[in-house]
């Protein structure tokens, strides 16, 4: 009798394509935001021939902020705001004297989410 063949576990390359990473964790954490209001809506994440190719998979950039936060280097009033202007897909905007408070905490955040990314090559 053969011996029965082992099925080998291959990671499948997330692009054929070059790659470009991301130029700020800002613009890294809209797009993870983006791929995240497709997938509430049900939406399928294929890649879009089209676009550009990012060296990462949105999973990884919540993988990031997760780490960050069990560190307590990202705190809740920081998740907060990356939360509800994540949804909005729109920073806080510093010269709103409602939103200021945010816009700082959002910066901070965003200040402290840049190394992790950058190590990963996921920000440049």
């Amino acid at each position: 009798m053969p011996a029965e063949r082992r099925a080998r576990h291959v990671p499948r390359p997330l692009s054929q394509r070059a790659t470009r990473p991301f130029d700020s964790a800002e613009e890294a954490w809209f797009w993870f935001q983006r791929a995240r209001l497709n997938r509430a809506e049900g939406a399928r994440l294929a890649a879009d021939p089209l676009a550009t190719a990012r060296p990462c998979d949105p999973d990884d950039i919540v993988r990031a902020v997760r780490r960050l936060a069990h560190a307590n280097v990202l705190e809740r009033r920081h998740l907060r705001v990356l939360d509800r202007h994540g949804r909005r897909l729109t920073p806080p905007d510093a010269r709103l004297p409602e939103e200021k408070a945010d816009a700082a905490l959002w910066d901070e955040a965003l200040d402290r989410l840049t190394m992790p990314l950058r190590t990963k090559g996921i920000v440049a």
